[in-house]
Order: structure tokens, then C-alpha cells, then sequence
């Protein structure tokens, strides 16, 4: 699949934002975990979550499917093995989150995915999860997937480096309830992405849980156990960031619903990016209006080839707590004025891709003046239309569209990879105004 999008005039309306990838993902866990039914409301069904939730069920936990709601009947922490391997796809955080969780099933259980999974960097959490007691092993001995994990979750004191993925913190700490012992868990060295740790925290408070923090980087749990909620998965921002850039970088006054101005998510630091590039921003209780500038003047080029700026201005930011933004303003960057210098994002290089690398690559090949650093990006501003490649990374393709509604003639080739987090992202964009076909 290939998506084309042009040159965009003025776009408007009013959009709801997808259900944060983020917490569907714990959520489904948790309630799995839980003792008794939970209610989900309004989760995300995306090829990520959907690995979660079909390993879930796989480990024996009974969920019924519905449009709006997803009902789980949890397991209170007594998971069985599954039946064959687990191929959960491109997934990174079910495979993180699961390495811990297997844990509690009896015998073995065998984590794999697609040729993208398993270049996953996952020794750190496997000698964090060896200090607990958790055997659990690379079955090529090299730190990547495939991953088997045996039966035996003992406790104890562990540390783990907290500047390559939050997400093995997160994986220790959702699952350490159901240890046979206390767990006392200490990050070391610079904690990057806390603000996805926090998220953690807050939803295993919303479903039962306490987690003791005696200093910022340590964290001791005590035996407990999940009970079920009714509980509302709130929007996106990661995904959001597309439809605020979008409206930010046109003459654009879009409201975003399901967006809360309380979130614990890091990147509603969105809001305060675009803000600073030049567009203009209302935050309410659950929503938020974006109007950007009108840039119809300055995009007229008299050639294809062209470099194009819209009327944001460049920006210097540090996205160490917010790496899934790196497309996203990378991509603004590219079509304002000016020099931006993004820093901070070197944990990025082990995401779906190199992110760093892969949108260097992809933005000079639609022009773009574009040094790579080995933790972020400097980009001077000016982009003209061009071919471009999505590497199955579904941020790039989402962050690569912007660029071709300044520009025009912009088609990302394998384009589908969207589904992992925004499955209905062509229809939600062209009903804004935003001319992205599908071919």
C-alpha cells in the first residue's frame, strides 16, 4: 500500500483522538492480572494492542471483543501456558511487558515476532528479571527474540539501566505484584521516558495497587493483587500529534476530543512544541482547538523542486521524556523556517527502527537539509515532493504525510504500517481536508 498525499489548503473540524496505544496496552494486562471482570471502555483495536490482547488470551484469559468496550474476565495472576509459541508481530511493548508476565504461567513460554521484533534489544531486562529469580533466556543467546521464559517469579532486589527503554521498568513493575516475595527495583544511570513509568504507576493505582517510591529511581512493591474496574481509556497524544501538526502547519482550526489536560502521558508536550513553533493553542477539560498559520502566500513555488516552508518557525528541544515525538517534529521541523535541533532522543535508535536514522534518510530524500547526531537531529527548514519509504514504521508514515500537505506530491510506500496505532489515520486526515489517498 502506498499513500499520496498533496498540497492542503485551509482544514477544519472536529475529531476525537484514538485511545492512547500506551494504555490499552496496560490495561489489557492488568485486567488480565485482575481478580474479577473489568470493563474497558473505549480501547484501541491496532496491531500492537491486539498482539497484548491475543496473548492475553492465549495465557488464558477470557476477553469478549466488543466495538466500544472490551470485557475481561481477569485471571488474578493465574496465567496458564500457552499452547504454542507467542508470535506477537512488530509489537515491542507486548513483547517487553510479556517477557515479565510469562513469568507467572506454568512451564515454558516462547515470545517471537516478525524480522523487525526480534532485532529488539532485550538483555537489560533480562538481567534485571535474573536478580528476581526469572529465568528467562535469548534462544540465540544474543539479548534479542525469540525469548524463553520459564515459570518462577521468586522477588528480591533488582536494578536495570533506565536509559535505553522505560519500558523494561514498566515490565518489572507491572507484574512484580504477583512475585512470591516483595520486589525492590532501582533504576541506575539516567532514568529516560519517566513519564511512561508514571503512566504505569497510574493505572496500577486506578486498578488496586500501590507502588512504594522511597527515592525517584526506586520503587519496593508488596505482594498484591489487581481487582477489576471499570475503566475509561483516554485519547492519544502520540497519535494526536499528527492531527495538532497537521492543523499547526496549515490554516487549520481543528478541535481534538478525548485529549485531557491532566494526562500523565509525556507527550502532551506536543502541545507545547507547536505553541512555540507559532501555532496557537486552547486547552479545555477533554479537548483541545489548534489554529495554525496561513501560509498560502509563501507556498507557491514555481517548481516542483522547490524547497518549501510553511509559516511555523524552527525550534531547539530536548525530547528525552517524549522520544514518539521525534517524527512528529522532525516532520514539522522540515517544512518551517529557519534551523531546529532536536536532542535527547538517542533511545529512539531502538524503536520499530532507528528513528534517528530512518527520518534523516527519508527527509533528505524530499530535499531537506538533515544532520544526523548520535541523540537527535539538526534540520533546516525547506522540503519539496518526492518517494519516500515507511520502513514498516508506522510514526514515519504518520510524520511523513505532514510533510507532503506543505509540500504536495509526497507517496509513502508501505504505507500500511499506520494500522499499529491510528488504524482509520487516511479517512480521519481526508475528513479534515487533507487530500491522502491510499493507492
Amino acid at each position: 500500500m502506498e499513500l499520496k498525499v498533496e498540497k492542503a489548503g485551509q482544514i477544519k473540524g472536529v475529531v476525537k483522538a484514538p485511545p492512547s496505544k500506551s494504555y490499552t496496552h496496560r490495561a489489557f494486562l492488568l485486567a488480565c492480572l485482575a481478580d474479577g471482570k473489568s470493563y474497558l471502555q473505549d480501547p484501541l483495536y491496532s496491531a500492537d494492542t491486539m498482539a497484548t490482547l491475543e496473548a492475553c488470551q492465549s495465557m488464558g484469559c477470557n476477553i469478549q471483543v466488543e466495538r466500544d468496550q472490551c470485557i475481561v474476565q481477569g485471571t488474578a495472576g493465574n496465567l496458564k501456558t500457552p499452547e504454542d509459541v507467542l508470535d506477537i508481530k512488530n509489537s515491542g511493548t507486548t513483547l517487553r511487558f510479556l517477557t515479565t508476565m510469562a513469568s507467572l504461567a506454568h512451564g515454558c513460554t516462547v515470545l517471537t515476532g516478525d524480522d523487525s521484533l526480534r532485532t529488539r534489544p532485550m538483555q537489560n531486562l533480562l538481567d534485571a528479571l535474573q536478580k528476581l529469580g526469572v529465568k528467562a533466556y535469548s534462544t540465540r543467546n544474543n539479548g534479542l527474540p525469540p525469548i524463553v521464559i520459564k515459570n518462577g517469579f521468586n522477588g528480591g532486589k533488582t536494578d536495570i539501566k533506565g536509559d535505553v527503554s522505560s519500558q523494561y521498568i514498566s515490565s518489572i513493575l507491572l507484574s512484580a505484584p504477583y512475585a512470591q516475595n516483595p520486589v525492590d527495583l532501582k533504576v541506575v544511570g539516567e532514568f529516560k521516558s519517566r513519564p511512561y513509568v508514571e503512566m504505569t504507576l497510574d493505572i496500577m493505582e486506578k486498578f488496586g495497587v500501590h507502588v512504594q517510591q522511597e527515592q525517584e529511581n526506586q520503587f519496593h512493591m508488596e505482594n498484591q493483587n489487581y481487582l477489576a474496574q471499570d475503566y475509561i481509556i483516554e485519547g492519544d497524544y502520540s497519535s494526536a500529534s499528527y492531527l495538532i501538526g497537521a492543523a499547526a502547519i496549515l490554516n487549520g482550526n481543528v478541535t481534538v476530543k478525548n485529549l485531557f489536560h491532566d494526562s500523565m502521558q509525556g507527550d502532551k508536550v506536543i502541545l507545547d512544541i507547536v505553541k512555540k513553533m507559532g501555532a496557537e493553542i486552547k486547552t479545555k477539560q477533554d479537548q483541545i482547538v489548534i489554529k495554525g498559520i496561513n501560509t498560502e502566500k509563501e507556498n507557491n513555488p514555481t517548481s516542483r523542486r522547490e524547497l518549501i516552508t510553511g509559516g511555523l518557525q524552527g525550534i531547539d528541544v530536548n525530547l528525552e521524556n517524549s522520544p514518539d515525538l521525534l517524527p512528529t517534529v522532525a516532520a514539522l521541523a522540515a517544512i518551517s523556517k529557519g534551523t531546529s535541533h532536536i536532542t535527547g532522543v538517542e533511545h529512539a535508535r531502538f524503536k520499530e527502527t532507528d528513528r534517528v536514522h530512518t527520518m534523516a534518510l527519508e527527509l533528505g530524500k524530499l530535499g531537506v537539509k538533515v544532520t544526523e547526531e548520535k541523540d537527535g537531529l539538526i534540520i533546516q527548514g525547506g522540503a519539496h515532493g518526492g518517494v519516500v519509504e515507511s520502513h514498516g514504521d508506522h510514526r514515519l508514515v504518520m510524520a511523513l504525510t505532514l510533510v507532503g500537505l506543505v509540500t504536495g506530491g509526497v507517496r509513502i510506500q508501505n504505507a500500511s504500517a499506520y494500522q499499529v496505532s491510528f488504524p482509520n489515520f487516511p479517512q480521519v486526515m481526508e475528513g479534515l481536508g487533507c487530500p491522502v489517498e491510499i493507492v
